[in-house]
């Protein structure tokens, strides 16, 4: 684990609360590049393989509701509706929130499962959906996915800059205002979620602190001079294209006197918060073919030393991340 250390619009808004459970949604096969929308190489599993995140959430104790959130962007005519998946904590006193930013594959098992398990670790968590209204009659994610396995990837790819912020400021005003929230904002992000969390703290000065999950930060200098906030960072160890994008991060941020604290797991891959966080690859069993077996078994190692890396990072990134979030 590498660390690294520099120091130094109105709404109106309405709310609708559609049920009081979690609802499964199934995650894209094909990673799409956070840019370009292009098909990359990192494999994630088909919708039977998220099953350990759907099971995980269905046994949870804890208040699972989903909410659509309403309001009207600014010098806008048209009221535009987020929904967003709100997980509350067991606790006695009024909680920190947590907004959570999906990866590109838009809203999952997987980020609704973590949502929760910050509601397990005392934080009122809540997830939007960005693709809220885009898809199919005013559909998100799971609408999108249901027409086309490249559908999410490409929709998340033309996402307007100035709507995802103002979806979050509404999702922020939302979560900041409920009854069991101290007003205390935090925002996280994963993927290209981590790349619109490094974005978002640019454009709100309120948030108490910016958890970004292997993304990249704004290029521009100005926009980085606008962070109110701390920024901490995760990073993958084996990552070169996010990793490759720190060091002109950590020299601007230093320049500027920001605090931003990026940590790097080494053996770790881009993913490793959902990687880690999936079930232990079983080892194959023999078929009686030599060299279908070995074949199978070389596979199953480098799957298992993958996930070994990924499962330690992510372990180690949850103590950090609960031991900053405690001192907000």
């Amino acid at each position: 684990m590498k660390k690294g250390f520099v120091s130094a619009p109105a709404f109106v808004l309405s709310v609708v609360i559609i049920s009081s459970c979690a609802s499964a949604q199934n995650m894209n096969s094909n990673h799409m590049d956070h840019h370009t929308g292009a098909a990359t190489s990192e494999a994630v599993g088909d919708s039977e393989l998220q099953d350990w995140a759907k099971q995980r959430l269905a046994k949870s104790p804890r208040h699972q509701e989903w909410v659509k959130i309403k309001y009207r962007p600014a010098g806008g005519k048209a009221e535009r509706e987020v929904g967003a998946f709100v997980v509350y904590p067991e606790v006695k006193r009024k909680a920190t929130s947590v907004v959570v930013i999906h990866e590109i594959f838009g809203m999952s098992d997987w980020v609704q499962s973590l949502t929760d398990q910050l509601a397990e670790a005392g934080y009122v968590a809540i997830a939007p959906d960005l693709l809220s209204g885009m898809g199919p009659n005013g559909g998100g994610t799971s609408e999108l996915r249901a027409t086309d396995s490249n559908a999410v990837g490409k929709a998340i790819r033309d996402l307007p800059p100035d709507q995802i912020t103002a979806d979050l400021n509404a999702v922020a005003d939302y979560v900041s205002k409920l009854p069991a929230a101290n007003g205390q904002i935090a925002v996280t992000g994963y993927c290209w979620g981590g790349t619109q969390s490094f974005r978002y703290v640019t454009n709100n000065p309120k948030l108490k602190a910016t958890f970004v999950f292997y993304g990249s930060a704004p290029e521009s200098k100005d926009e980085l001079s606008r962070i109110k906030g701390p920024v901490y960072g995760f990073y993958a160890g084996n990552d070169a294209r996010i990793d490759a994008t720190l060091p002109k991060t950590i020299e601007t941020m230093k320049e500027l006197g920001k605090t931003y604290e990026p940590v790097t797991y080494e053996g770790a891959g881009h993913g490793f918060m959902r990687a880690g966080d999936a079930p232990e690859p079983k080892a194959p069993e023999a078929k009686g073919d030599k060299e279908a077996d070995e074949k199978a078994a070389a596979a199953y190692q480098t799957a298992f030393t993958a996930y070994k890396a990924n499962k330690k990072a992510r372990d180690e990134a949850w103590v950090r991340w609960k031991a900053i979030l405690g001192k907000l």
